[in-house]
């Protein structure tokens, strides 16, 4: 009887985390992070420029190829506040916790960031200002840093914006200056996947996805719960 009732326990525990696992699985991959500031913040991109101190939360809308789409909402996520475009940067060790860094402060001035690191990945996003406000940060730094010459208005212009790197004098400046490039074998794997062996099986469409044989699965194992019940039942 003890047996059977672990039996039961088990299956309903496995239909749990089939149902809960996707949803873990989905906040890793957009990052979400929920950052806490003690004073106000200087922040680049389309919507709200100065945060007051509060808490906010971070997280990728989109990951393209070379940039990433970032998006600041408030603490209960009811308001989007601004949108910002970032270029992937790397740090040689990744940490446990997340990590905001900002540029060098003027007295009087809020602090404006400069990366944001997500805990234990070491790609980050290194924020892009729009030109004129990336030159006077190069000046206050006396360092290059990313600027965009277009002023964008959307996510679309996001997209689409161009990146340079410039320096303290305005001029154009090669980007690796500001960002970390990977090691070249992470990005030669990246470029160049090994190409699989060849195996006869049928494959799914590329927009096909497991949820189907998740649900069957989840399906199959609540029928089972319900039959051990029953069955504990009658033996009782």
């Amino acid at each position: 009887m003890k047996l059977l009732k672990v039996l039961g326990t088990g299956l309903c525990l496995t239909l749990l985390c089939i149902v809960v696992a996707p949803k873990a699985k989905a906040s890793e991959e957009n990052h979400k992070t929920s950052i806490t500031f003690s004073g106000p913040i200087e922040v680049p991109g389309v919507g709200q420029h100065l945060l007051p101190p509060g808490t906010y939360v971070f997280q990728l809308l989109e990951s393209l190829t070379n940039r990433h789409i970032v998006q600041i909402s408030n603490a209960d996520e009811s308001q989007v506040l601004t949108t910002i475009l970032a270029i992937p940067n790397y740090r040689l060790k990744a940490t446990g916790k997340t990590v905001v860094t900002f540029h060098e402060a003027v007295a009087g001035q809020p602090e404006a960031i400069r990366a944001w690191f997500y805990p234990g990945a070491q790609w980050g996003e290194h924020f892009v200002y729009e030109k004129p406000r990336a030159i006077q940060l190069a000046q206050e730094t006396n360092e290059a840093e990313l600027a965009t010459p277009v002023a964008s208005t959307s996510v679309d212009d996001l997209k689409a914006a161009p990146v340079e790197a410039v320096s303290p004098a305005g001029d154009t400046v090669d980007t690796a200056t500001v960002v970390e490039a990977p090691p070249a074998t992470t990005e030669a794997a990246v470029a160049e996947p090994a190409a699989p062996a060849p195996v006869m099986m049928a494959s799914l469409p590329k927009t096909a996805s497991n949820l189907p044989l998740i649900g069957l699965v989840g399906l199959l194992t609540l029928a089972g719960g319900f039959v051990l019940t029953g069955f504990l039942k009658f033996m009782a």
